[in-house]
């Protein structure tokens, strides 16, 4: 499963890139609008910080408008994708920039059928948002798995699923045991998949046996 990075903090993304963990990048309104700079500035400077897609989200609701503004994102870097929602429109945004060659994430995705309306409309991504659905006391990581049932029974469906709205380290591995493409993930939740209490200790054992020897390695 590709590790996608959810922020618009470019420090934080060139940090997590350095480490060579990080697949692509997702941003969204609220995030853009935390980085107080023009939404062009934040997505071309994150474009070049990464080789790889990095989302950035339509702001109209409406066909037209969602167009023009795709094209607009677009514009900026090879390797953006365009963000729109499950909506009717955003369906028919996404099947028109899809045969224009743009990359499109259809976000926003609650259920199974969006999942495959966007599929039909040529879909580069379909993020299904796990965490606000387990907010309602549904079970998201369920929608994973039905979306990946109905992607595997069609061949002709290439787009890929997007986990987002993952609160957890437990949430990436659900979504990669579900069949999950990708996940994207907080900055704080990356970091902590590495981390382990047993991990820890077997660590501070083994640094307190080896400081005994009074050797050092260099």
């Amino acid at each position: 499963m590709k590790f996608f990075i959810d922020t618009a903090d470019i420090s934080e993304i060139r940090d997590l890139a350095a480490a060579g963990l990080l697949d692509g990048v997702t941003t969204n309104p609220s995030l853009v609008a935390k980085a107080g700079r023009p939404i062009a500035d934040v997505i071309k400077e994150i474009c070049q910080a990464i080789e790889g897609p990095v989302s950035a989200e339509v702001t109209a609701t409406d066909f037209d408008g969602m167009i023009a503004e795709g094209k607009r994102l677009a514009g900026i870097a090879a390797n953006v994708a365009v963000k729109v929602p499950s909506t009717w429109d955003g369906f028919r945004a996404c099947r028109a920039l899809s045969q224009l060659g743009h990359k499109v994430n259809v976000t926003l995705c609650f259920s199974a059928n969006q999942a495959l309306l966007a599929a039909k409309a040529g879909a580069t991504f379909i993020s299904p948002f796990v965490g606000r659905l387990d907010d309602l006391g549904l079970e998201g990581m369920e929608v994973i798995r039905e979306i990946r049932t109905i992607y595997d029974n069609d061949k002709s469906f290439k787009t890929q699923i997007l986990a987002s709205s993952i609160r957890s380290p437990l949430h990436v591995k659900q979504a990669a045991m579900a069949g999950a493409d990708i996940a994207t993930i907080p900055p704080a939740v990356l970091r902590n998949l590495a981390k382990h209490p047993l991990t820890d200790k077997g660590l501070a054992s083994f640094l307190a046996d080896w400081s005994k020897t009074g050797q050092t390695i260099l």
